[in-house]
């Protein structure tokens, strides 16, 4: 009798939550499975403060929300990484003063003092609610209603931030530098550790630019560049092979920094070589290369390319 309790309570559970279409993520980077258990292949990853898309629920003991990211992207992750919303408070939540973290990564305290306890980590691209400030600290807001402090050093009030946003190639390329020696991780999009296009999708959300997760999809954003020669910095350039019926089958990709050199996720964030004379030379990828990409002009051009500003998951 006991467990049929058990079993109607996760049930009523599970039906209760998913009446709340809505949700916002809750940890600092949550993981997205393919299937709703922890041994799943992850999928993707999803940052604090992301609006979701809640497409259903699975209760094996412990609710799994399918949810789906602003770029299209969908997964299963743990209840406890999202928290739930009805459309009201989704709206609320978008429409609220935010606090976008711009260190790579940094604490979050539960006082304003880096004395005290933390009440979680933060990585750039995450975002909070801003409650105000005290002395050299934001307040901050969690979607499950934590309240805590992060220092102004590590985080800028979001319409500041998109005033001073500087999206030239070189401010892009520098942000992607500032990730060399990073950890390549399946399925990562984080400063915690990253694939290929996790890598891009990283930098380019540092710069309020969302764009499509894999790097497929990324190679049909924006103007290809079929002339290697007619690269510019702050191209992407793809990597792979052809098909038989003449398409292209993308598995990796990178941003071009010029002068032959690109930077890209492969066992870490590093540096590679077109140019056979360069010690840097990468005889591997320059074998696979297929051909650039360049989105930058397109970014609120393509349905695809958008910002935060112009994203429907952030305005609903």
């Amino acid at each position: 009798m006991k467990k049929l309790l058990l079993v109607a309570v996760g049930l009523l559970l599970s039906l209760s939550a998913f009446s709340q279409q809505w949700g916002v993520v809750n940890i600092s980077v949550c993981n997205m499975r393919s299937t709703p258990n922890f041994t799943a292949e992850m999928v993707s990853q999803a940052l604090l403060g992301t609006p979701v898309h809640v497409l259903g629920i699975s209760d094996n003991g412990n609710p799994w929300p399918q949810v789906q990211t602003p770029d299209g992207y969908t997964g299963w992750v743990h209840y406890a990484a999202v928290t739930l919303l009805s459309q009201e408070e989704y709206h609320a939540w978008n429409a609220a003063p935010k606090v976008v973290v711009t260190a790579l990564n940094t604490l979050i305290y539960q006082k304003a003092s880096a004395c005290s306890e933390t009440l979680s980590d933060a990585v750039a691209g995450d975002r909070l609610k801003q409650l105000g400030s005290s002395g050299r600290f934001w307040k901050v807001g969690f979607p499950d209603g934590r309240v805590g402090f992060i220092s102004k050093k590590d985080a800028q009030e979001e319409s500041a931030w998109r005033k001073r946003l500087d999206n030239s190639p070189q401010a892009i390329l520098k942000t992607a530098k500032s990730m060399l020696g990073f950890p390549y991780i399946w399925a990562g999009m984080s400063p915690k550790g990253m694939d290929c296009s996790g890598f891009v999708r990283t930098v380019l959300f540092m710069h309020d630019i969302i764009i499509p997760r894999d790097a497929g999809p990324q190679s049909r954003e924006g103007e290809r560049i079929t002339d290697r020669e007619k690269l510019e910095p702050g191209d992407l350039v793809f990597f792979g092979r052809w098909k038989e019926n003449g398409q292209p089958a993308v598995g990796h990709v990178g941003f071009y920094l010029g002068e032959s050199r690109f930077i890209h996720s492969l066992g870490l964030v590093k540096i590679g070589s077109f140019d056979a004379k360069d010690p840097l030379y990468d005889a591997f990828n320059t074998g696979r290369y297929l051909f650039g990409g360049r989105v930058l002009p397109y970014v609120n051009q393509d349905p695809d390319l958008t910002t935060t500003l112009t994203n429907p998951f952030y305005a609903e």
